[in-house]
């Protein structure tokens, strides 16, 4: 019985002093945040209706887009923590990609040649976001500063992947 005290511990599965696991703890905060984002995009989405300016209705799209990013992730880890806990395997999970084995090699390649393209993406558009810094108040250089962020996330993300495939 002691080895199962030491494996709940590992997994962070001994109750706290509230009653619940870290881990349960952790879902519940994911899940209130998810509700959170649905309220968020809810306003968003409420909000943009009322711009009639098309350059302000395209930056509150953007950022519209980028909340429905948000929630999409933040439900994938909800859904995966809820998932192991419950010890059942749902689709949107994140906690298994499936046997990629037999196609390791090529996407090997295919991530390394996605990371070449997102370091030049982000070369681009520092050169971009320079030349274009005064034009429309800003507004380009802001938008490529974004893509910028967006490009060192992905590159990120695609690191990631080569190193866990």
């Amino acid at each position: 019985m002691e080895d199962f005290a030491d494996i709940n511990a590992m997994l962070e599965l001994t109750p706290s002093r509230e009653g619940i696991s870290p881990v349960e703890k952790l879902l519940n905060e994911f899940e209130a945040h998810e509700a959170k984002e649905d309220r968020a995009l809810e306003f968003y989405k409420k909000t943009l209706a009322h711009f009639p300016n098309p350059a302000t209705r395209f930056v509150m799209q953007l950022i519209l887009s980028d909340e429905e990013k948000h929630r999409a992730i933040i439900h994938a880890m909800a859904a995966t923590l809820k998932s192991s806990l419950t010890w059942t395997n749902t689709p949107d999970t994140l906690e298994t990609i499936g046997d990629v084995t037999a196609l390791n090699g090529e996407l090997r390649q295919v991530t390394d040649e996605l990371i070449d393209l997102e370091k030049a993406s982000i070369r681009e558009y520092k050169d971009l976001a320079g030349d274009s810094s005064g034009y429309y108040h800003g507004l380009f250089k802001v938008l490529l500063d974004g893509m910028i962020r967006d490009s060192e996330k992905h590159l990120e993300l695609l690191q990631f992947l080569r190193e866990n495939l």
